[in-house]
C-alpha cells in the first residue's frame, strides 16, 4: 500500500453528506453497511435501489414522478432511466433564488463580476423568452463559442430550460475545429462574446464567428457578450465586424426583463447537452445526453466532494471540456460556482491561488498536469489556504509524487482526490471519498452505482491486477445516443466493441484490495513489448521529476513482429540529449519502473502533441511514425509538433 497522507476525523467522517446518505438507505432499505466497500458494492449490484434513493435524497424536482427506476432493454444502452418522469434540467439547478452569490468570476486581469441567485434566476427567464421569441424549440440546438464567464452559464441554463439542447467550444477552436463541432448538430442560435483574453492579449472573435456563421445555414441570430474587462466600454458597438444578424447579448433579452423562467418539463432522457470527442482520429463523436448527467453529478459532488449549500467551489476549466458542465451542477446544491478565464500562470503561477485564497474557496479543482507543472517548479504558495478542504485533480493520472508536492507545499490538512471518468459519462468512474484515507497516487475509491471492474486479457473479472477498466452495468448519464448515429453504429464501436454488451472505457487500470484505483494510462496507448502491456503513467511519473527534460511522449513501434518503446523528449533549456544522458535515463528507469519500460530508442523532438485540454496524444504520435494520417489535427493545440515525428532515420534501424 502506498503511503498514508491524509486520514479524516472520526468528527468529518461521522458529519460528511456521504455518512449522512448511507444512514438514509440504511432505513430506507434495512440493510446496515459497515463500510463504504459494502456500501459501494451493494449499489453496484442494485443500481435500480442505489438511483431510487438519490432521487429522493437530492431530491430531484419534477411534476411527475417516474414509473419504475430503470427500465430494462435488450442491451445495456437501451436501459431507461426513470420513464414516465416529468422534470427540467434547468430548474433542478436553478433551486435557489435569494441574495447569495451563485457566480463569482474573475479573468485573467483581475476583472471581476457576480451573479446571485436570483439575479440568475431573472435573467434566465428573460434570455429564455427572448429564444422562445425566436422560434426556439425544445430539442433545437443552442452553441456557445464561449469563454469561461458567467454568461456561458446564463445561456446554457436558458437553453435548457425551455427543452433546448446546449453545446460549446472553446473560442480557443478555431474555425475548422468548431465547424467540425457545430457543423454536425446546425445550431439555431450562436452565443459568443467580442473578444476574450490569454496570456495578457486581447483576442477578438468577430472575423472567427464571420467565418464560422457562413457554413451554418441553420443559424438564426448571434448573440454577442461583451467580455468583462476592467475598463469602461465607452459606448463601443461590441457586435462591430460580426454578421448581420448579430445582437448584444443584453439587448436580446432587455424587453423580457420581469419574466420568470416557465420551465419546459421533459422525460429524463429528453437531450440536455451535446458534448464531443477530442476527434484526434476523425470527426469529433457526438454524444448526446440527457437528465441523468445533473443526477450523477449531484451524487459526485455532494457525496464524493461533500460539497455543500453556501460553500465556494472552482475548477480551472475551458467551456470546450466537461469538467465546466461538472462544475456548473455545483448551482443544484446551492454552492458558489467560482469561475476563471485565462492563463493559470499569468501573470505569475499565483494567480490561481490568491484568487481561491481571496474568495475562501472551499473546493479547489485542477488538472493533474497543473499540479505537476508546479511542482516541477517547486513552487509554493505564498497566500492563505486555510479555506481549502479539497484538491481536485484529473485530466491525466496523478502520480504518487504530485501528491506528495500538495501536501509537502500546499497545505496538510486537505484531502486531495484524483478522479476519473471522462465526457463520455460526463462524470466519474473512480473520485474522491470524505470518508476514507488518501494514499499517495491512488484514487480512493470507486463512484456510488458504477459497477467498475478491471477485466484481463482473457475477459476474466480480476482485482490487483492491471487490465482495462469496464463498467458492467447501464448508469443513468451515459450517453443517449450519438448525433447522426441512426443505427447505433458509432455509439456500439465506441464502447461495445470489446465485450459483448459491456461498456470498455479505454482506460489501463487496476482495482486496488483497499478498494482505490490506479489508472495507467490510456489502453491504445499501452505499451506490448514481449506480448506484456504496461502503462505509460509509471513512466511518465519518472520522467518528469528530471529536470533536463521539458516534456516526453512514448509509443510502442511495431517492429519485426514485435512492439518497441520509443521514448520522444523534449528537452529543457540548456540541456542536451547526449549519449550520456541517454544511458542514464534508461538506468533510471530500469532500476525505478521497470526493464520492461526501459526504450529501445530515445530521440529529442522540439515539442509535444496535447489535445485542447492538454492530454498528451500518444496515439496521433504513433500513427504519424508509421505513415499513417491523423485526420484532424485540428482537435491539437499544437498541430504543427507532428511534423516532428515524421520521417526520423533513427526509426529505421535496430
Amino acid at each position: 500500500m502506498n503511503q498514508t497522507l491524509w486520514t479524516p476525523s472520526p468528527e468529518l467522517i461521522q458529519n460528511s453528506r456521504l455518512t449522512e446518505f448511507q444512514n438514509f438507505a440504511e432505513q430506507k432499505i434495512g440493510k446496515k453497511f459497515l463500510n463504504y466497500s459494502e456500501l459501494h458494492s451493494w449499489s453496484a449490484e442494485f443500481p435500480e435501489k442505489f438511483w431510487g434513493l438519490i432521487w429522493e435524497f437530492t431530491p430531484v424536482i419534477h411534476s411527475k414522478t417516474y414509473d419504475e427506476v430503470i427500465k430494462p432493454g435488450k442491451t445495456f444502452r437501451e436501459a431507461q432511466f426513470f420513464p414516465g418522469a416529468k422534470l427540467n434540467f434547468a430548474q433542478n439547478l436553478l433551486r435557489k433564488k435569494d441574495d447569495t452569490i451563485a457566480i463569482f468570476y474573475r479573468g485573467e486581469s483581475g476583472a471581476e463580476k457576480s451573479l446571485t441567485y436570483f439575479e440568475l434566476y431573472k435573467k434566465v427567464g428573460a434570455l429564455a423568452a427572448y429564444f422562445k421569441s425566436e422560434g426556439v424549440v425544445p430539442g433545437d440546438r443552442i452553441a456557445g463559442l464561449m469563454p469561461n464567464v458567467p454568461d456561458t452559464v446564463l445561456a446554457m441554463l436558458a437553453a435548457t430550460s425551455i427543452g433546448a439542447v446546449w453545446t460549446s467550444c472553446s473560442p480557443d477552436f478555431g474555425v475548422k475545429g468548431v465547424l467540425d463541432r457545430f457543423g454536425q448538430i446546425k445550431p439555431k442560435i450562436l452565443i459568443t462574446t467580442d473578444r476574450y483574453e490569454f496570456k495578457g492579449k486581447s483576442l477578438p472573435l468577430a472575423t472567427i464567428v464571420e467565418e464560422i456563421s457562413a457554413q451554418l445555414p441553420d443559424l438564426k441570430k448571434i448573440l454577442v457578450s461583451e467580455y468583462p474587462s476592467l475598463g469602461s466600454n465607452d459606448g463601443k458597438n461590441i457586435t462591430n465586424g460580426f454578421p448581420k444578424n448579430s445582437i448584444p447579448l443584453e439587448e436580446s433579452y432587455k424587453s423580457f426583463l420581469g419574466k420568470d423562467p416557465e420551465f419546459y418539463q421533459t422525460s429524463f432522457d429528453h437531450p440536455v447537452y451535446i458534448m464531443y470527442s477530442s476527434g484526434t482520429t476523425g470527426l469529433p463523436k457526438c454524444m448526446v445526453q440527457g437528465s441523468g448527467v445533473f443526477l450523477n453529478h449531484w451524487k459526485e459532488l455532494a457525496l464524493h466532494t461533500d460539497l455543500r449549500e453556501g460553500d465556494g467551489i472552482f475548477y480551472y476549466t475551458t467551456c470546450g471540456w466537461m469538467m465546466w458542465n461538472w462544475l456548473v451542477s455545483s448551482l443544484s446544491i446551492g454552492a458558489t460556482v467560482h469561475l476563471f478565464d485565462g492563463n493559470p500562470f499569468h501573470p505569475d503561477p499565483g494567480v490561481l491561488f490568491r484568487y481561491v485564497s481571496d474568495r475562501k474557496v472551499k473546493v479547489f479543482g485542477v488538472g493533474a498536469k497543473y499540479i505537476l507543472s508546479l511542482e516541477k517548479e517547486k513552487y509554493k504558495p505564498s497566500v492563505d489556504l486555510s479555506s481549502i478542504k479539497s484538491v481536485l485533480s484529473t485530466g491525466s493520472p496523478l502520480p504518487g509524487y504530485g501528491f506528495d508536492y500538495v501536501y509537502e507545499s500546499w497545505k496538510k490538512d486537505l484531502r486531495l482526490s484524483s478522479i476519473s471518468g471522462g465526457t463520455d459519462l460526463n462524470g466519474c468512474f473512480a473520485l474522491g471519498n470524505p470518508n476514507l484515507p488518501v494514499h499517495s497516487g491512488e484514487l480512493q475509491s470507486l463512484g456510488l452505482g458504477m459497477s467498475v471492474q478491471i477485466f484481463d486479457d482473457s475477459g476474466k473479472s480480476v482485482q490487483g491486477q492491471k487490465g482495462e477498466l469496464v463498467c458492467t452495468k447501464p448508469f443513468p448519464s451515459m450517453p443517449l445516443e450519438f448525433w447522426n448515429d441512426p443505427d447505433g453504429k458509432k455509439y456500439l464501436s465506441a464502447y461495445f466493441d470489446t465485450y459483448s454488451d459491456i461498456w470498455r472505457h479505454g482506460d489501463f487500470a487496476e482495482i486496488l484490495p483497499n478498494g482505490g484505483m490506479v489508472v495507467y494510462g490510456r489502453s491504445d496507448a499501452t505499451l506490448n513489448p514481449g506480448g506484456v502491456r504496461i502503462g505509460t503513467a509509471d513512466l511518465y511519473s519518472l520522467l518528469e521529476t528530471i529536470s533536463e527534460i521539458a516534456d516526453s511522449v512514448v509509443i510502442g513501434q511495431e517492429w519485426k513482429d514485435d512492439v518497441r518503446v520509443i521514448l520522444f523528449l523534449k528537452m529543457a533549456p540548456g540541456a542536451v540529449l547526449d549519449p550520456t544522458f541517454e544511458s542514464k535515463i534508461k538506468m533510471e528507469i530500469k532500476d525505478k519502473v521497470s526493464p520492461r519500460h526501459v526504450p529501445s530508442k530515445i530521440i529529442q523532438v522540439a515539442d509535444i502533441p496535447y489535445t485542447r485540454n492538454m492530454k498528451k496524444v500518444e496515439i496521433a504520435v504513433k500513427k504519424t511514425v508509421q505513415g499513417e494520417s491523423v485526420t484532424n489535427q485540428d482537435a491539437l493545440i499544437n498541430p504543427e509538433s507532428l511534423e516532428y515525428y515524421k520521417n526520423i532515420p533513427q526509426l529505421q534501424t535496430d
